[in-house]
């Protein structure tokens, strides 16, 4: 028996199950969207609990249907308050069918960030860049994004990006510190302390939103007192190796921490984050891989 004649039936093996993998990652994988639960102790003692929707990586595209219908039942869920973290826009022509899709949450209270594909149109991209550094800056065509905002809060969800915001919740009197996308560098990290002093003093509790979740926007988020930090943009590394995980962020966050619920620590000031994993990709890399589709749905409770 020859060296060939063993690696020869070994190597269409691996072919078939590469095969099976993308047409797994490409049909199937990324249509079998998710809810993942979680409860976080960060509100004041004493306080009633929220449920927070948080929601995001969205890109949606006119043609997918499927996607929007399964988004539009979220209302079902009835959040206190839902939290859409960015990149919403898969396509140029997708802000009518994403505002659609959205209308039942968009009855709730919310609040919202941008991403870099609120801003730009996806464009072809060599998917092994990924693995060297973070992607380059958009450069696709310009969105119409000022429309995204005014219909997000023409139902009134609080703009957050590089602002402050309040809302009071189930009695429960919430203060909101944003940035705009740091992947493209947009985060003025230097509002944060200005948006947190205009935070009315009697604030319970303060929560952070950002979409990319890089680590100088975590850190300056704890150092102004936020409790837990909303995050997208990682899409969970979309394509993950089982029982390993992601193998990147698209950003400086470690892999490990590519989505679900973490805690950090920066001279002292400690602070949760949240990173959902998205429901979409870019339309020019349409797979997922042992990284399903996901929305989290967050009670957050007093602490003891």
């Amino acid at each position: 028996m020859t060296a060939l004649s063993i690696l020869l039936p070994i190597f269409w093996v691996l072919i078939a199950l590469g095969f099976l993998a993308a047409i797994w990652g490409i049909f199937v994988e990324r249509q079998l969207f998710q809810i993942r639960e979680s409860t976080l102790a960060v509100l004041a003692p004493g306080s009633n609990s929220i449920r927070v929707l948080q929601i995001g990586d969205i890109h949606l595209a006119p043609w997918q249907k499927r996607k929007a219908r399964w988004i539009k039942t979220l209302g079902a869920l009835q959040p206190d308050l839902v939290v859409n973290t960015g990149d919403n826009l898969g396509h140029a022509n997708a802000i009518a069918p994403l505002l659609a899709c959205l209308d039942p949450l968009l009855r709730l209270p919310g609040v919202f960030v941008n991403g870099s594909n609120d801003y730009h149109a996806p464009t072809p991209r060599n998917p092994f860049t990924y693995l060297r550094n973070p992607s380059n800056v958009g450069a696709g065509k310009a969105l119409d994004t000022p429309r995204l905002i005014a219909g997000l809060e023409s139902h009134g969800w609080l703009n957050l990006n590089n602002q402050a915001g309040e809302l009071n919740i189930n009695g429960v009197a919430l203060g909101f510190l944003g940035v705009d996308d740091a992947h493209e560098d947009l985060d003025k990290i230097d509002t944060l302390v200005a948006q947190r002093n205009s935070l009315a003093k009697t604030k319970t509790v303060i929560l952070g939103v950002t979409h990319a979740p890089y680590m100088r926007v975590i850190e300056a988020m704890a150092q102004n007192d936020t409790e837990l930090v909303f995050a997208g943009h990682t899409h969970g590394g979309q394509v993950c190796v089982p029982f390993l995980g992601a193998l990147v962020t698209n950003c400086d966050l470690p892999t490990k921490y590519a989505k679900g619920i973490s805690a950090w620590s920066f001279a002292g000031k400690a602070v949760m984050l949240s990173v959902v994993a998205g429901l979409g990709n870019s339309i020019y890399a349409p797979v997922r891989f042992a990284c399903l589709p996901e929305v989290r749905l967050l009670t957050l409770v007093a602490k003891a």
